[in-house]
């Protein structure tokens, strides 16, 4: 039996320790992918702490997403429980159900292609399916700094609207205001709702949750809406119910994590062939070698990531 360099989660909640692993042979439906990069993500944390996958299934190799070569053509890899409920990405290697590798064309570089399968479908399922924004909407985007919401400031943007990013550090402003967005807002959720009146928004954007969520109601305009897809400052919000529904407002969420393999497919093809373009940039703060996902996980933990941070996971 083969091994493979990765990072392996023994313990809940505990660090990753980089080891070899057994590798085993593909089974029926499977493939082997050696891969090259890794994105790490919000989704990477939350397993880690054991709030999503299986508890039960330890050691696990994380991560849920990356890139690397089938057969001699890129691929990225994702879904399918992929460092949920079975080996994910932090590795050289991975076994994984054929389904989950999706072909991708070329003039996608490896780092951006491994974080095209989460942030990347995410962002293209809130912009243009569920909130469908047009040139006539007035687009707050909160947290735009990080992996999702620079890739929904720059969708917003190319469908003509008027954007404005939110970030609650003044360090992150320059990196916004690269992304061409009309107004860079710096503030807290007590002051986000003053701090956008002159917006008017008509769809907010929203990976926060908690006082976010409540303020980003209160700042909408009539009819507006409101998209989640997040809930890293607090699972819980308080909403003034009669303003919202007197004012025809809409709620939508949306989770990865429930989308089919081929949904998954459909969108990993219709991002990457935007990057491939040029249309869509998948900006990475920074690549680190496997040995460092200890401090990979820590920045994305802590929201101190601009765009993705990328993992070099070739040995």
């Amino acid at each position: 039996m083969n091994t493979t360099r990765c990072a392996r989660l023994t313990a809940l909640g505990s660090a990753l320790t980089v080891a070899d692993a057994a590798l085993p042979e593909p089974g029926e439906g499977e493939v082997l992918v050696t891969l090259d990069r890794a994105s790490v993500n919000p989704l990477d944390v939350y397993a880690i702490d054991g709030s999503v996958g299986d508890p039960e299934r330890l050691p696990r190799t994380i991560g849920v997403e990356g890139t690397g070569l089938l057969e001699g053509r890129r691929v990225v890899v994702h879904g399918s429980g992929l460092g949920l409920v079975r080996d994910g990405t932090f590795a050289a290697a991975a076994v994984v159900p054929a389904e989950a590798a999706v072909e991708i064309p070329d003039g996608v570089p490896p780092e951006a292609a491994a974080g095209l399968a989460v942030a990347g479908v995410t962002a293209w399922r809130v912009t243009r399916e569920l909130a469908r924004v047009d040139p006539l909407d007035r687009v707050l985007v909160l947290g735009a700094a990080g992996g999702v919401g620079c890739l929904v400031t720059q969708l917003a943007r190319s469908a003509g609207a008027v954007v404005w990013a939110q970030t609650g550090s003044a360090g992150k402003r320059d990196f916004l205001t690269r992304l061409g967005v009309d107004e860079v807002v710096v503030s807290d959720a007590a002051g986000l709702a003053g701090a956008v009146e002159a917006l008017a928004p008509t769809v907010v954007f929203d990976p926060l949750g908690g006082a976010f969520t409540a303020a980003a109601a209160s700042a909408l305009q009539p009819h507006g809406r409101i998209v989640l897809y997040g809930a890293s400052a607090g699972e819980q919000a308080t909403i003034a119910v009669r303003p919202f529904y007197r004012n025809g407002l809409r709620m939508l969420g949306y989770g990865g994590i429930r989308e089919s393999a081929a949904r998954l497919a459909e969108g990993v093809a219709s991002v990457a062939a935007e990057v491939a373009a040029g249309h869509l940039t998948i900006p990475v703060a920074e690549v680190l070698p496997l040995e460092r996902v200890a401090d990979a996980v820590e920045a994305v933990r802590a929201r101190k990531v601009v765009g993705k941070v990328v993992l070099d996971v070739s040995g």
